[in-house]
């Protein structure tokens, strides 16, 4: 006899699974309506991961931890694929660099995690997703919100992470590295402007580089 489910309501938050020995198939129909990726998503997943490993290798190094295109890539992700997606490609560039592929600026391994620069890495997966969070709110891409999320997401949070580490590994004062940390703000403030012209533009030009959720905004 066929599996059916009878009576039941497919709405969101309204099925009554029914048993049919061991499976449940609205249990079944719940995950697969929260979790979904097409193929395009995973081919842009791919490619920003792609994008973050190309920009470390651009660098100038100006002492533990060199000044690098790396978060211009982690908002560009935040900001066009949005807080999940975003957040996935730059950990699928981490967990390729963690097993040991030289995707960092030619380096990898796990020894790069708990490194001076570890608290930035760890910063760029959260920074991802609230870069996401915040650009897309409202269903509309805007240059302010983009600007700002770059910011919070792009700056301020790879710091309050990456700073505290940063002194705890090299054994060094907070305030002394907070200080010479400064010399990074310029260069992420042009990545911030960058960013958020790089993202309104592609929003005009091609808003199909964007998920539907925010198209339908325009």
């Amino acid at each position: 006899m066929p599996h059916e489910l009878h009576g039941e309501h497919r709405a969101e938050g309204q099925i009554r699974p029914k048993a049919h020995g061991n499976y449940y198939e609205g249990t079944v129909f719940i995950m697969a309506s929260h979790v979904h990726f097409t193929s395009r998503d995973l081919v842009r997943i791919a490619m920003f991961a792609a994008l973050l490993s190309v920009f470390s290798f651009i660098r100038i190094p100006v002492g533990p931890v060199p000044i690098t295109l790396q978060t211009l890539a982690v908002m560009l992700a935040g900001l066009i694929l949005g807080p999940v997606n975003g957040m996935l490609s730059v950990l699928l560039m981490l967990a390729l660099t963690f097993v040991g592929i030289p995707l960092l600026g030619g380096n990898g391994g796990p020894a790069i995690f708990v490194g001076v620069s570890a608290g930035y890495l760890y910063g760029w997966i959260l920074g991802a997703l609230v870069i996401g969070l915040i650009a897309h709110q409202g269903h509309r891409l805007v240059w302010w919100k983009s600007a700002l999320a770059s910011l919070v997401g792009g700056v301020l949070i790879p710091y309050a992470i990456g700073f505290p580490v940063q002194a705890l590994v090299m054994g060094a004062p907070l305030k002394g590295v907070i200080i010479s940390g400064m010399i990074f703000v310029p260069g992420d403030i042009a990545k911030v402007v960058i960013a958020t012209l790089i993202a309104t533009a592609l929003m005009r030009a091609y808003p199909a580089a964007f998920p539907e959720s925010l198209r339908a905004g325009k």
